[in-house]
Parts: structure tokens; sequence; C-alpha cells
């Protein structure tokens, strides 16, 4: 059965219309945060050890991700997620460091994310 042109046209228009945005568009979610850190940067943060490299382009991948206020804000909150112990929250904190990256907001259980800019 073949199907007709205007057919195939229809169905790409459709998909073009109600296709997801990019990540770079869209409200950053917790779910969104974890997986860009994960494994390497949580896996550091929550266990230690010697700091993976790997884990600086999942820094990078997050930072090319928040490039709006409620991105970072959002952003800012579910990090607090990522570490339970005042250890944990250190190491996690020294992460962007350990990556000669900027972070556009600072990581710390006290920090309070919505004052993010």
């Amino acid at each position: 059965m073949l199907i007709s042109k205007k057919i195939l046209l229809s169905f790409l228009l459709i998909f073009m219309v109600v296709a997801p945005t990019s990540a770079k568009t869209r409200a950053i979610t917790c779910d969104i945060v974890h997986n860009i850190m994960h494994p390497y940067c949580h896996g550091y943060a929550l266990l230690g050890g010697s700091f993976p490299s790997e884990c600086c382009n999942e820094v990078k991948s997050l930072i090319s991700n928040v490039t709006n206020i409620a991105n970072r804000q959002s952003a800012c909150s579910c990090m607090k997620l990522l570490a339970y112990t005042k250890e944990q929250v250190k190491r996690l904190a020294s992460i962007p460091g350990k990556c000669g990256a900027n972070l556009p907001f600072k990581i710390g259980k006290d920090v309070d994310c919505s004052k993010v800019k």
C-alpha cells in the first residue's frame, strides 16, 4: 500500500509542530539535571575517590542547558538533591572548579536558589 505524498507531508508537519523542544529551550527538571550529572559527577559527590575527568563533560553539558534564569534556579534546587552529607555537598561544590568551569550558581544546602540570576 502506497502512502500518498500529501499524507506523508501531513504527518511530517504534525510531527514538526508537536515534537518536543530541545533541552536548551524547555524548562529543566531534576530528572534532566540528574541525567546530565550521572554517573561521573554524582558518583564522585556521593562516594569520593579520585576525580573522574569525564565529570567535566557533564558539568559543561549542565552549563549549556541552564541558559535562562528559570533553568538556573531549577538546576540550583536540583543540585541540592544530589548530595546528602556535608562531605558530599563539599565534593559536589568543588566540581566546577576542578573543571575550570563557571557554574552560574553556587552549590550548597544553604543557597537560596530563588535569588539565582
